[in-house]
Order: C-alpha cells, then sequence, then structure tokens
C-alpha cells in the first residue's frame, strides 16, 4: 500500500503530466472500521485506486462516484453506511447502504483533479501577452509559443488564440481546427485576417469556425482591450457550450449488482469477477465471489 508521501508524489506527478483522477480523502470514520479520518487515495480514469479508504467493499462505491465527480467536476462528499443495498442522494452528497459493510459509517470527500483547460497563444506580440497575462489568472494552463514551428493542438485544449501576425499563422490555425479545438482565434484586421483564411487549406466548414476578428465587440484598442476582449469571448464561448448536468447524475462509470450481497460494483478498474456460461459476474470482494462460486444456482437468478 502506498504511503501519503508516496501518494502525495504521485499526484503532484499527475497534475503535472495534466492526468485526470479523483482524490479521495476519509473525513470521518465510525468505529468499527478498517478506514481511519485522513486516509486517502487517488482514483484513476479508469478506475484503478492508489491509496486506502476501505476494505474490498468500501472502494467500490468510491470507485464509482470517483467517475462521477471526474465527469462532472464537481466534489462529492460519499456517505457509506451498513445495511440493505440502497442509495439516496442530496445536493453535493451521496449515501450508500453497503450489505457487506463490517459495521460503522464512512465519510468520504472525492475531489476531481482535472487539468486545467490550456489555452495555446501563438505569437511574440502585444496582443498574444495579453492574452496570456488575462487567461491566466481565470485558471486556464496558458501555454505562449513563438509560432515559428505549428504547436500541437488537442481536441482537450479550450483554445488557440493566433496573434503572431504573419509568423506561421496558417499551420497553426489548420492544426487547430483539425484538432477539434473549440475556440479558434486569428488577430488581424478583417482584410488580411481573410486573405488568411482563404489560404487554410481546410473544408469551408471548418474555416468557418474561426472567430475572426477575434473578441467581443468592445470597442478595443490598446493590445491589452483587445487581449480583454478575445478572453472574454472564449469564457462566453465555453459558457455557452457547457451542458448542464442531469439530477440525479448518472453514474458514468459502468456498474454490475453483486448477485451474493446486492451491493453495486463497478466493472471497471480491476473488478473481482467470475467467468460463466452467461457472462461474467462481478462481486464486491473475493468472499461473495467463493460464495457464489460454491452454490451458483441458488444466486443465478440475481445475476
Amino acid at each position: 500500500m502506498a504511503t501519503r508521501d508516496a501518494l502525495a508524489v504521485r499526484a503532484a506527478e499527475m497534475v503535472r503530466d495534466r492526468v485526470p483522477f479523483a482524490q479521495a480523502t476519509v473525513v470521518r470514520a465510525q468505529h468499527p472500521t478498517s478506514a481511519h479520518a485522513g486516509d486517502t487515495a487517488l482514483v484513476h480514469a479508469d478506475g484503478v485506486i492508489d491509496g486506502f479508504v476501505g476494505g474490498a467493499c468500501a472502494e467500490e462505491p468510491v470507485r464509482i462516484y470517483g467517475a462521477r465527480v471526474l465527469a462532472t467536476g464537481e466534489p462529492l462528499l460519499l456517505r457509506i453506511r451498513p445495511g440493505p443495498a440502497a442509495t439516496s442522494e442530496e445536493d453535493g452528497a451521496v449515501t450508500v447502504a453497503n450489505p457487506c459493510l463490517s459495521g460503522g459509517t464512512l465519510e468520504i470527500f472525492l475531489e476531481p483533479r482535472r487539468p486545467a483547460p490550456r489555452v495555446v497563444v501563438v505569437g511574440e506580440t502585444p496582443v498574444a501577452e495579453a492574452v496570456a497575462a488575462l487567461a491566466a489568472p481565470l485558471g486556464f494552463a496558458v501555454e505562449l509559443v513563438s509560432g515559428r514551428e505549428p504547436p500541437v493542438s488537442t481536441s482537450d485544449d479550450a483554445a488557440l488564440v493566433v496573434a503572431s501576425h504573419g509568423h506561421g499563422e496558417e499551420a497553426a490555425l489548420e492544426a487547430g481546427l483539425r484538432a477539434g479545438v473549440p475556440y479558434v482565434a486569428l488577430v488581424g484586421g478583417r482584410v488580411r485576417a481573410g486573405a488568411v483564411l482563404a489560404r487554410l487549406d481546410v473544408d469551408d466548414e471548418l474555416r468557418a469556425r474561426v472567430h475572426s476578428p477575434a473578441g467581443l465587440d468592445i470597442g478595443a484598442r490598446s493590445a491589452a482591450e483587445i487581449g480583454l476582449s478575445i478572453v472574454a469571448e472564449l469564457v462566453a464561448e465555453r459558457a455557452r457550450a457547457r451542458v448542464p448536468t442531469p439530477r440525479p447524475a448518472a453514474e458514468r462509470s459502468p456498474t454490475a449488482v453483486d448477485p451474493v450481497c446486492g451491493m453495486t460494483v463497478s466493472t471497471s478498474g480491476s473488478p473481482i469477477v467470475a467467468e460463466t456460461a452467461d457472462g461474467p459476474v462481478y462481486f464486491c470482494c473475493e468472499h461473495c465471489r467463493s460464495t457464489y462460486l460454491a452454490d451458483p444456482d441458488r444466486y443465478a437468478a440475481a445475476s
């Protein structure tokens, strides 16, 4: 089991490498439980859990709701209490009744640690510097590049702003459009920008996605004002594209029901599973799996 210090190092590495994960921290543990307040774990996007926040029966709801907070970006207080399988939800919290918990109640805070949305700004100009300076305090991870080489754009990027005034504009715009960057903007006058867009080696549908002139029409004149108008337009576009999370939020991790204890378990990560003629059957722990295999006909209807 990884120590708390080792988990902190691993979390820092994942943040540096822009790898999403959910951090699970035990905030309350009612005896008898194997976990203690302060115990922590990292829940990876594939369902793998590093660290300790309770035994196998506690891990399953952590894995399931860890996937939820990663999908929604919203933190969640997970309460796990002993009793027949049942779930109740309220804003910011969910209570899961765990039929195989040995006793006591666990409260675990699940915090999404998703990479800050990246904004690539191309250019060594006052406008490029203004966009970079204004976007960073808003929580964007800003990468300022010269434009001598096309930037590496991905669909996970929040924006590509080309403000290089003739240096590498076409290659940068084509790379961003083909990668599916949601907000692509070109800084320049209407005539020159129109000529640049006309030379792009992309279809008309992609060409039409470029915001040019870049930024909202706020009467901007100085480089700082133009930078402000561009960042404001980016924020507005992201708000427009944001889809509200349905309530109750759907569990994003694929799940199954343990036929022995009735607990909902995740089928991702490293599930405990038995292969049968009718397909895989998933369990919360090895004890339930052994119980099932000893008399599978007894639990056939549940599985």
